[in-house]
């Protein structure tokens, strides 16, 4: 039910994205989805990827700052109110979304989140039968 995502965080100077672009370009990762959150002095810049755990290996070999997490990812029909009722179904279910990013993927919306009761999360899924992606679909799409 879960993907990996990359949390890389990079200081707010020129030069300091395009490191991390260049290294997942020489290695031939491709980027599926990312977001850039930004504070006055750092930024936090999420990527879904293709070989997730080679391109953490390889960041951090390269002495960037990046953590490997699971998040959720759920496949909507792409129209609008769809991603409002998906994420009713877990705020009725008492569970708060920390962040939340979204893109799409042959003709489907694609919501990259995660909450704060991951064990809750996945009820809800399984429970209301909320269609989710698995890294191995991601994979074959960055191919």
């Amino acid at each position: 039910m879960t993907i990996h995502q990359l949390s890389v965080f990079i200081e707010n100077k020129s030069g300091t994205l395009l490191q991390v672009l260049q290294s997942l370009k020489e290695a031939n990762i491709q980027i599926i989805a990312s977001t850039i959150a930004d504070t006055q002095e750092y930024g936090i810049y999420r990527i879904i990827c293709s070989q997730p755990a080679k391109a953490y290996l390889l960041l951090k070999e390269d002495g960037i700052n990046v953590v490997l997490s699971e998040v959720f990812a759920i496949e909507l029909d792409n129209y609008p109110g769809r991603a409002a009722q998906a994420i009713q179904l877990f705020s009725s279910s008492g569970i708060s979304i920390n962040y939340m990013y979204s893109f799409l993927l042959h003709g489907k919306g694609i919501l990259v989140f995660r909450t704060n009761d991951s064990e809750k999360t996945r009820e809800v899924i399984a429970n209301n039968h909320l269609s989710f992606v698995e890294e191995e679909q991601l994979n074959e799409i960055a191919e």
